[in-house]
């Protein structure tokens, strides 16, 4: 997922010893963008993502006593996104004065902010797929959705998402720029950039999109059966979790695809004949969009349930002097919502 975030100033980098797109090339309209609005977007991101997860890690351990298999998915996306937040204000900094933090900081930080991108798609997947059980095969689900089978298996997501992590930590590296370090991929050969950018699109975009389809497409034809005055809610609910993924992620992804493979889509000779520096741009600005993902997921998996609004209610009513005027509105609208869970697509919190 780093391509691009960790760059300074794209003139700046060394040479990569492979093909005709040898020298990256420098962009004024991307250089502008990362250096003045790439700082206090990161800055945004990193607030509300971090208020959000924060609030839905201590209402998970605080109160609902991570008591089902959807709690301890939800409490691993959080901490995910924690993580990966974590990581901004570094390069927000380094966005703006350079990279000062050192080549192991570089190395470790990428390899946490990759991490975070891989987790996070785990653990939607994760998430759609206990729904798919709780809701199309719910007798199987009984046996199934244990929390000592989502404590194994979330312990399994964390092991590959730190291996698929592993080419962030080894291609990344501080240089020495123009003017300052910049922290930035330096792959051994096309070949090993090609792999990484084939490996980010399938297991964070391919294969989530695809589970997200297929999982979700047989709950809305399990839904149709039942008349009910929220089943339509539950399936807006459904298509509004699927767009905003694909809004999110797929612009990202396309941008990382075409700059990969630019010689092939657009038949050049050189990165200048490309148009490479307007694709650093649309990789720039579509890879921001992504990652204000964390900052989506806590409302999209947490807030909108409403047995988790009940929770946080109680919760900004015991810390009322930090959330003034919260808790009231939450707990009514949490109050004055149908209780059944079955239409509660939002994960059953």
């Amino acid at each position: 997922m780093n391509n691009s975030t960790n760059m300074v100033d794209f003139d700046l980098s060394p040479t990569v010893d492979y093909d005709n797109f040898a020298v990256p090339v420098y962009n004024e309209a991307s250089s502008k963008f990362y250096s003045n609005l790439v700082p206090p977007l990161y800055s945004l991101v990193f607030i509300f993502g971090l208020l959000g997860n924060t609030l839905v890690v201590l209402v998970l351990i605080g109160y609902k006593k991570l008591k089902t298999l959807t709690d301890i998915y939800l409490l691993n996306l959080a901490i995910s996104d924690l993580l990966f937040i974590f990581s901004l204000p570094f390069w927000a900094y380094s966005a703006k004065h350079g990279w000062i933090f050192g080549n192991a900081m570089c190395k470790i930080l990428s390899a946490i902010y990759d991490a975070g991108f891989y987790r996070g798609s785990f653990f939607i997947i994760l998430l759609t797929i206990d729904r798919y059980l709780a809701i199309v095969h719910a007798v199987f689900a009984l046996k199934a959705r244990r929390v000592v089978y989502g404590i194994l298996i979330s312990g399994i997501t964390w092991g590959v998402a730190f291996l698929a992590s592993v080419p962030g930590f080894l291609f990344f590296q501080s240089q020495q720029g123009i003017n300052y370090w910049i922290c930035t991929s330096y792959y051994p050969s096309r070949k090993w950039k090609e792999f990484v950018m084939l490996m980010m699109l399938i297991l964070g975009l391919v294969i989530p999109w695809s589970i997200m389809a297929f999982c979700y497409i047989q709950i809305i034809n399990i839904l149709k059966k039942y008349r009910h005055e929220r089943k339509q809610k539950a399936i807006r609910l459904i298509f509004v979790i699927m767009i905003v993924y694909f809004i999110f992620w797929v612009p990202f992804n396309i941008a990382n695809l075409l700059n990969t493979y630019q010689d092939t889509f657009f038949s050049c000779s050189s990165e200048h004949d490309c148009g490479g520096g307007n694709l650093t741009l649309a990789i720039q600005v579509t890879e921001t969009i992504a990652m204000a993902h964390c900052c989506i997921n806590p409302v999209l998996y947490g807030f909108v349930g409403e047995k988790f609004r009940k929770y946080l209610s109680v919760f900004c009513q015991k810390h009322s002097r930090f959330f003034p005027g919260l808790a009231r509105p939450i707990l009514e609208r949490s109050t004055s919502s149908y209780s059944t869970t079955e239409y509660n697509i939002s994960v059953g919190l």
